[in-house]
C-alpha cells in the first residue's frame, strides 16, 4: 500500500471518527439537560405541588374550625396544626424557587405569622371574634393558590426543555445518518480512485 493510499485511509477514517465523537458529545448534552429537567419536574414542581396541596389542607383546617365556631379547636389541636404547617414550610423552602416564587413563598411566611398573631391574640382575649383569622386564613390560601399556579407554568417550562432537547437529538441523529452515508461514499470514492500513471 502507497503513502498515498495510507493517508486516503487514515482521513477517511479520522472524518469518522470525528464526525461521531462530535454527534455523541452533542446527544450527551441534550440528554443531560432531559435528564436535569425530569428531576427538576419531580423534585422541585411535584413535591412541591404536593407540599402546597397538605399545607392548603391545613388552612382549611383551620377554616372550617373557624366557621363553626370550634373553640375548642384552637385549645387542642390548633398548635398541632400551627406545627405541622411551620414543617411543611420548611420543606417548601428546600425546593428550588425562582424569583417569582420567592416572592410568593415570603408573602406567605408573612401572612403565616400574621395568622397565628391573630390566633394568639384570639386566645389571650378570650373573644369569638374570628373575623381577622377568616381574612389572614383568605390571604394564606391566595398566596397558596397563586404558589399552585406557579408549578404548574415550571413544570410546563421543564418539559418544554425536555421536548426541546429531545427533538434536537432527533434532528442531530438525521444529520448524523445523511453525513456518515456522504462519508461512506465519499470514502469509497477515495479508496477507488486511482489515478493513472503518465507513461
Amino acid at each position: 500500500m502507497t503513502l498515498f493510499n495510507k493517508l486516503k485511509w487514515i482521513l477517511g477514517i479520522l472524518m469518522v471518527f470525528v464526525l461521531i465523537i462530535t454527534t455523541n458529545l452533542i446527544d450527551k448534552n441534550n440528554f443531560v439537560r432531559v435528564r436535569d429537567s425530569v428531576v427538576t419536574i419531580y423534585e422541585d414542581r411535584l413535591i412541591a405541588s404536593d407540599l402546597i396541596f397538605d399545607m392548603l389542607k391545613l388552612v382549611q383546617e383551620k377554616e372550617l374550625a373557624v366557621v363553626a365556631s370550634d373553640s375548642s379547636f384552637f385549645v387542642s389541636q390548633n398548635s398541632k396544626v400551627n406545627a405541622d404547617l411551620q414543617s411543611l414550610v420548611n420543606r417548601f423552602e428546600q425546593t428550588k424557587l425562582t424569583t417569582e416564587e420567592s416572592k410568593v413563598f415570603k408573602e406567605l411566611k408573612n401572612n403565616m405569622e400574621s395568622l397565628m398573631d391573630s390566633e394568639s391574640q384570639l386566645k389571650d382575649s378570650n373573644t369569638s371574634n374570628y373575623s381577622k383569622i377568616l381574612n389572614d386564613i383568605s390571604v394564606l390560601k391566595h398566596n397558596l393558590t397563586d404558589l399552585s399556579k406557579i408549578q404548574l407554568n415550571e413544570g410546563s417550562k421543564q418539559m418544554s426543555i425536555s421536548k426541546q432537547a429531545v427533538d434536537t437529538v432527533e434532528l442531530f441523529t438525521h444529520i448524523e445518518i445523511y453525513l456518515l452515508v456522504f462519508l461512506a461514499i465519499v470514502i469509497q470514492i477515495i479508496v477507488m480512485y486511482n489515478p493513472k500513471k503518465k507513461s
